[in-house]
């Protein structure tokens, strides 16, 4: 259902008029303009004026500038205006505008027009009220002259004209604008101090700062958290990044190459004048070199030493945690040598091989992940649909456990937990590990609630995090490839959230097939980060011809799943096109392994995957007459 459609000129034209502030405020509106430029809803002269402009204020005013022309000068293509910017990738990139299409439609906004014929009526009635006054002026003025007998008829005209006079410039007075004062802005410093420009007023929210000889602005707030905060040249850049353009890459320590009137950032930090960007888990090296540090097994953990007054003294890692997860994990490390080993010799240790393990406790499953496990209560090794849980975390998933026992509760492949720390499977970390498992501090227990590795190609490395799942992706991997900024949800989130009121109805295959790719964009970029995600060994990902001998001699025309996606960016114009290319791959899969059954189980557990997904996504009804049983448009299939 379409709100557009029940929903006049008028009630469309107050709905723009009331929400131009709010569209103004979009955060990166170039897609925005473009969209209205692509639509002949924006002026080549005014769209080019506006995306030369630089600053974010400036870009507001541009935006609501081009949407007040728009009312101004056409108000008859107001319909035409939200049809444009309803459409699924510019929702998807402008969160602000989805909030807009839900208010149609839930009707939570009124189209209420009274107030504006109160702000007309209260307007004629000042200028009535002005009126009023002055002819009341004037009369006690009569009055008086009378009364005094002093003024003659003449005088009186003499007196109501300069009192008219008087009226006017009164006015005029009134509409003139009092010229302001540009801010005169001096050197707090008194004779021989300090020249801490950190402290300055002026400098509250910005600093200047140098890296080289280059030249740039550091914003306070955007260096807390943790984003591009940093301006050179009309560009944002990381503190890295800026480091690198200094030519001071070399030193890999930002905060002793930039520096603020000779003064390292770093100083500035510990002396608390900056706050330090949150650590983040990012690099795979950085990660390898931190558990080199501090290892997670028992044997390698960090020992007392010599200096262990020293530590005590200020205030050992064991200190931060509470009594109750100190008692729970002495009871994990005593407990083991007292539990019976029944059962031991007989359960193949091989079952339990490889980085993570699928738990459960009652109803609820997850995956347990080794190098993330520390203990009951610290590091969020248990990965659900939804989030990172610690082993106590998760059994409290299950309703029907009151009173339940980890270790015990936990089960893996019929096995408790308590089994894998008895083979040391799996072991708990020392009381003095200070590991980022065993860390309590805020930065590493976020770094926790996302997931090590992208999900799409499994590598670690440089990865942008989800802020509705767990889930982490290289920008490279992600369909389509993220916008920057601070705030971002993956396509899966996105598909999630609005598959309620996308498409309510049930339509046939056909349909879905027929329609413009413009249309289901969202669902087809969903199907293809599954099939992606699902593809462990990446061979229907990647060109098969360089790799394998003679595969372009057997399958006249190949496919795979990174030519579709390009092909979805730029190429395809129907749902049918997608679809028939990512079912030309498992055909072509079935043609060349037709001897080998290892690879052909592949194609089929992929083709069925896609087939599946595909009626749910769609919300699609079985016909006989559809593209499930015959060949789908588009190119000639072998």
């Amino acid at each position: 259902m379409d709100p557009l459609d029940f929903l006049t000129r008028e009630q469309l034209l107050l709905f723009f008029r009331r929400k131009k502030t709010e569209m103004s405020c979009m955060d990166q509106p170039h897609t925005f303009l473009t969209q209205l430029r692509d639509h002949d809803l924006v002026s080549e002269k005014l769209y080019k004026r506006v995306v030369r402009m630089k600053t974010k204020e400036q870009k507001k005013k541009g935006v609501y500038e081009v949407l007040d022309s728009l009312e101004t000068d056409q108000p008859e293509c107001v319909e035409a205006f939200w049809r444009s910017v309803f459409t699924d990738h510019i929702m998807q990139l402008y969160p602000t505008l989805r909030l807009l299409r839900n208010s149609l439609m839930d009707g939570s906004f009124s189209f209420s027009e009274s107030h504006l014929e109160a702000d007309g009526t209260s307007k004629r009635k000042d200028a009535e009220g002005d009126d009023e006054d002055l002819k009341e002026r004037k009369v006690m003025k009569r009055k008086r002259q009378k009364s005094k007998g002093s003024t003659s008829g003449r005088e009186e005209g003499e007196e109501e004209e300069e009192e008219d006079r008087a009226g006017t410039s009164q006015v005029k007075t009134s509409m003139r604008k009092r010229k302001l004062q540009k801010p005169i802005y001096g050197s707090p410093l008194t004779k021989g101090g300090k020249e801490d420009i950190w402290n300055w007023p002026m400098f509250k929210t910005q600093l200047p700062i140098t890296c080289g000889d280059k030249e740039g602005t550091l914003d306070r707030d955007k260096l807390a958290k943790g984003v591009r905060c940093i301006f050179h040249e009309d560009r944002w850049y990381t503190p890295g990044e800026f480091e690198k353009v200094g030519g001071k890459e070399r030193s890999k320590n930002w905060k002793t190459s930039i520096r603020c009137r000779h003064t390292p950032l770093q100083k500035l930090i510990q002396e608390g004048h900056l706050t330090s960007p949150p650590a983040k888990r990012r690099s795979a090296d950085r990660g390898q070199m931190r558990r080199a540090l501090f290892p997670s097994s028992p044997e390698s953990s960090i020992r007392l030493s010599d200096s262990s007054d020293e530590e005590n003294s200020s205030g050992s890692p064991a200190e931060d945690r509470s009594e109750g997860d100190q008692r729970e994990e002495r009871e994990e490390e005593g407990d083991e040598e007292g539990e019976e080993e029944v059962g031991m010799a007989e359960v193949d240790t091989s079952l339990f091989e490889g980085s993570a393990l699928p738990v459960q406790c009652g109803p609820v499953t997850g995956r347990l992940q080794k190098d993330r496990f520390a203990s009951g209560s610290t590091g969020k090794c248990i990965r659900t649909e939804e989030r990172w849980l610690t082993p106590t975390e998760f059994i409290r998933l299950n309703p029907d456990l009151l009173d339940g026992m980890w270790k015990r509760d936990i089960t893996c492949r019929g096995q408790p937990l308590s089994y894998l720390l008895q083979r040391r499977i799996l072991q708990v970390h020392s009381l003095l590990c200070m590991c980022r498992m065993c860390s309590h501090t805020d930065s590493d227990l976020e770094d926790q609630t996302n997931d090590d590795h992208c999900f799409i190609c499994g590598e670690q490395g440089e990865l942008l995090c989800c802020d509705g799942c767990p889930r982490s992706f290289h920008r490279d991997c992600h369909i389509p490839t993220p916008p920057p900024g601070d705030d971002w949800l993956c396509t899966l989130c996105v598909w999630k959230q609005n598959q309620e009121w996308l498409y309510p109805d049930h339509v046939t295959q056909r349909e879905v097939l027929d329609s413009g790719i413009s249309d289901y964009k969202l669902q087809c970029q969903y199907l293809l980060l599954l099939l992606l995600n699902a593809d462990e060994q990446r061979i229907f990902t990647m060109d098969p011809c360089p790799m394998v001998s003679d595969y372009s001699s057997v399958i006249p025309r190949p496919m795979w799943l990174q030519k579709v996606r390009q092909n979805l960016e730029s190429r395809y114009r129907l749902v049918g096109e997608f679809v028939s290319d990512v079912r030309l791959i498992f055909r072509n899969c079935a043609v060349f392994n037709r001897n080998n059954q290892e690879f052909k189980e592949m194609g089929i557990r992929l083709s069925t995957l896609f087939e599946e997904e595909f009626q749910r996504t769609f919300i699609t009804t079985s016909h006989h007459d559809d593209l499930g049983t015959q060949p789908n448009p588009g190119p000639s299939t072998v």
